[in-house]
């Protein structure tokens, strides 16, 4: 899996500090709802030109990542 903290900022006066693209203001949420929407990787790249497949690849393993902290109790 791609290390995405080398990638991937969380600043308090960019994007409300929201996670973004290091370099950029283009945050993990865009990214994401951007394939969830079916644009695909090339289509990203062609519309943002400053990202990489790498930073693409980036905010998948972050939000994996993060999905994984997150735990449902049976009751």
């Amino acid at each position: 899996m791609i290390e995405y903290k080398n990638h991937i900022t969380i600043e308090a006066g960019i994007r409300s500090g929201k996670p973004c693209i290091k370099g950029t203001r283009i945050t993990v949420y865009d990214i994401l709802s951007y394939l969830a929407s079916g644009m695909r990787y090339e289509e990203i790249l062609s519309d943002f030109p400053q990202l990489t497949m790498n930073d693409i690849l980036a905010c998948l393993a972050y939000s994996a990542d993060e999905a994984k902290k997150h735990y449902v109790v049976a009751a």
